[in-house]
């Protein structure tokens, strides 16, 4: 195209962004990567347009955020499947499904790159997904190939009918050391990747039962009533026994580099509900990955 007479004089960047509606970083990325050309030569930011000359932009398509992308993710095994449901052992590092921000591997994006057939229910980045594990959390979930399966489920866990097991190792000994902390969870009030307890919250139910007492730490089992982002990792810390590891939280940053954790202690052992096509109650397990062993083996040892 002709330069426009309307930003004719204008330093390219900023002649860029009037015309083109994006910022002028994005045009200086433009220009950086030599998809800005004057007359057939290329030009830097701060160059001016001239009138009459010939601009050439290459404006590249961006990339959707929410797509999936196909990858086979190390680690991520299947538990169980048949025609109606995939139950997979998820690593940490992966999330459930794409999201704003997350360029990491997803659970959905493996399943599909292993050829596994998903309920197209819900959606388009989490389609048949019926719970969800943070990023940061390892262990036992389920996903629906069905779409039967998908409704079935989904109604499962929006009656808590479903039962979710974790275990998590914590800092201290709670008091007492069966309990139940009925505390609702909304948004951090500084920080939009935060939760906390908050009296205008969503309702949340943690139920817990240590295991194991150390001289550190202590090994819960943990059922969730409810099932809201965080839950068990802001129930915790609002007792100030933060996961084991979890400085998002307050957890001591000491303890987790003598642990070797890079992550909260946070896992999902058991998963059981009934299965949704023949009624009949079923269970899954995941045993605690390497990292997560290792932590608890030091802790009981110290």
């Amino acid at each position: 195209m002709i330069v426009p007479e309307g930003v004719a004089g204008e330093r390219v960047d900023a002649g860029l962004a009037k015309m083109f509606g994006f910022s002028r970083t994005r045009a200086a990325e433009l220009i950086a990567e030599g998809r800005v050309q004057i007359d057939a030569q290329r030009v830097a930011k701060s160059d001016r347009l001239l009138p009459g000359t010939t601009l050439e932009v290459e404006i590249p398509p961006v990339a959707d955020p929410l797509a999936i992308r196909e990858e086979v993710v190390d680690g991520l095994s299947i538990i169980f499947e048949d025609d109606a449901i995939v139950v997979i052992d998820k690593p940490v590092g992966v999330a459930v499904h794409p999201s704003m921000g997350w360029t990491g591997p997803t659970v959905v994006g493996h399943l599909r790159a292993a050829g596994v057939r998903i309920a197209t229910s819900g959606a388009s980045e989490r389609q048949g997904i019926v719970q969800r594990l943070d990023v940061g959390t390892s262990g036992v979930m389920v996903i629906c190939k069905g779409e039967h399966a998908y409704s079935v489920l989904k109604n499962a866990f929006r009656r808590r009918t479903v039962d979710k097991t974790y275990h998590a190792l914590v800092q201290g000994h709670p008091d007492p050391l069966v309990g139940t902390i009925d505390a609702p969870i909304g948004r951090h009030s500084s920080s939009d990747w935060k939760f906390a307890v908050r009296e205008d919250g969503k309702h949340s139910i943690t139920h817990y039962e240590t295991l194991e007492a150390h001289r550190f730490a202590s090994l819960l089992e943990v059922h969730l009533e409810t099932g809201r982002t965080h839950q068990i990792r802001v129930h915790m810390a609002a007792l100030k026994h933060p996961c084991v590891g979890d400085l998002t939280y307050g957890a001591d940053p000491t303890l987790a580099a003598r642990l070797g954790l890079e992550r909260q202690w946070l896992h999902a052992v058991r998963l059981g509900f009934e299965h949704p096509e023949s009624g009949d109650y079923v269970s899954f397990e995941s045993p605690y990955p390497e990292d997560l062993s290792r932590a608890l083996a030091t802790i009981r040892t110290t």
